[in-house]
């Protein structure tokens, strides 16, 4: 049996993922990713639109390397209701 102090500590956790801050002017968003680890991110903008007949959308997926930032774009025909931006691990 180990001693109390000699703990053994789980394996830090692989740190993973782009940083993306979005902005909203009107009916346009704009997203940007800077992924500053070494695994490639999969990112995807989606947006969802106020008004019930517009129609909500979500942006192609794109790899975002390692030091790498990406620019997202996607507008809806009148106001914005919610922006995010989902990850995906690329293989």
């Amino acid at each position: 049996m180990p001693h109390a102090r000699e703990r053994r500590q789980a394996p830090a956790p692989k740190l993973f993922g782009a940083a993306c801050r979005t902005a909203v002017t009107g009916s346009h968003v704009v997203a940007y990713c800077h992924n500053p680890y070494v695994d490639t991110d999969r990112v995807r903008l989606h947006i969802e639109c106020a008004r019930w007949w517009d129609i909500d959308t979500d942006s192609a997926p794109v790899n975002t390397d390692a030091a790498m930032t990406v620019r997202l774009t996607g507008r809806c025909w009148e106001e914005i209701r919610s922006v995010w931006v989902s990850h995906q691990k690329a293989r």
